[in-house]
């Protein structure tokens, strides 16, 4: 069995997003049902790591900000909701695991997936812009101001 991170150490990183409105997932039942949700939902695979910490949590945030947005928002932690990760990535199929990763489904469906090498690659405010481009051709739902 994988060993799974201590909770207090991953909390602060959890909150980054569910400050943000996302609903976190921790079993595979309830990957399911989120997926099963009509319309786009945005999927966070969190993670412990450096460039998730100073680059996609940051960038997720800033690009929530205006325009369009997901209708719904969640997120699984790697290293601690373990088979919700898993069952979260069976859905991203063809691309293999990585994390941290944002994936939109729309209708259950996967229509965008932005992995880490491109996470590690790009800035907050890169980031930010790649997800605000996917917003706009995906989804259609403004953000609150």
């Amino acid at each position: 069995m994988m060993q799974r991170y201590p909770e207090p150490f991953i909390a602060p990183m959890r909150s980054e997003l569910t400050r943000l409105g996302f609903e976190e997932l921790s079993t595979p039942e309830a990957v399911d049902a989120a997926a099963g949700r009509s319309g786009t939902t945005m999927v966070v695979v969190n993670s412990v790591c450096g460039c998730a910490a100073g680059k996609a949590r940051p960038g997720i945030a800033l690009s929530l900000r205006a325009g369009a947005r997901p209708d719904h928002l969640v997120t699984v932690f790697a290293g601690a909701d373990v088979e919700a990760t898993t069952r979260a990535r069976e859905l991203f199929a063809p691309y293999p695991p990585s994390s941290p990763s944002v994936a939109i489904l729309k209708d259950g469906v996967l229509v965008y997936m932005m992995e880490r090498r491109e996470i590690e690659q790009n800035s907050a405010d890169g980031i930010a812009a790649r997800l605000q481009a996917a917003y706009a051709t995906h989804c259609a739902t403004p953000a609150v101001q």
